[in-house]
């Protein structure tokens, strides 16, 4: 039933965010890196910390969403713990949308606090606050659904750290966080536009007054709809045909 789908959801959305996410080492982690990884790309350009924010926002929630979701969920999976959860009156795909929602609650965390950060620090403007709120929300849902679909992929977790980095690291920079997508050669724009974090960070440009591509909002808004229910159903097939 769906009110004891929702009822379990939230439980064990409660139980993973203390268990799992709310660790000191998660948050520095999530928030320093994209920080870091700017400042080096910026030595060279001390004012282009404002240029970068809107990319720097969607790196967090990249980490944030991606870096203990996959985790979790190969853990548990290895544990048993996953199946167990599974006893409860509860649909698998309900367990999914906690493991989800999980990475989205700290993802949101992390990127609320970069955010903050990109405005009072760098000077950010958000321009268009209730969409830049969507867009945010979506890229999180988005990148959370891509970490879980990471997790059922794998039987260990190592397997899922190394997985994950290799979708990561080549969208920090193919995405247009650095540079511009219609700077790149012709072959790296058609790979930047597979990738799900090209339409967050062309979204959340085009709501904090930054320079946009010729996306508009409609387009990345789409795209983004359209990876998250993929990667959505794509991750439920596989962890139930993995449970059988």
């Amino acid at each position: 039933m769906l009110v004891d789908d929702l009822r379990g959801m939230y439980y064990i959305l409660l139980k993973d965010l203390k268990a799992y996410y709310f660790k000191p080492p998660n948050i520095s982690w999530g928030i320093l890196f994209p920080l870091v990884l700017a400042l080096a790309f910026s030595l060279r350009n001390p004012v282009g910390l404002l240029d970068l924010a809107p990319g720097l926002i969607a790196m967090a929630a990249v980490f944030g969403t991606t870096s203990m979701e996959a985790i979790v969920i190969t853990f548990e999976r290895r544990t048993g713990a996953l199946e167990r959860l599974l006893i409860a009156p509860i649909s698998l795909y309900a367990v999914l949308m906690a493991k989800v929602l999980g990475g989205t609650v700290f993802g949101l965390m992390i990127s609320g606090v970069m955010t903050v950060i990109s405005v009072l620090i760098f000077g950010m403007k958000v321009t268009a606050p209730l969409w830049f709120l969507m867009s945010l929300a979506l890229t999180l849902l988005t990148l959370s659904a891509l970490g879980a679909l990471v997790a059922v992929s794998v039987k260990e977790v190592f397997e899922a750290q190394t997985l994950s980095n290799y979708f990561r690291f080549p969208m920090i920079f193919l995405c247009g966080v650095f540079i511009p997508v219609g700077a790149m050669p012709a072959p790296l724009q058609v790979v930047a536009y597979l990738l799900p974090l090209t339409y967050s960070v062309e979204s959340l440009k085009a709501t904090t007054g930054g320079v946009p591509g010729s996306l508009g909002l409609v387009v990345p808004f789409a795209a983004l709809s359209l990876f998250l229910a993929g990667f959505l159903s794509t991750a439920h097939t596989l962890l139930k045909r993995s449970l059988k």
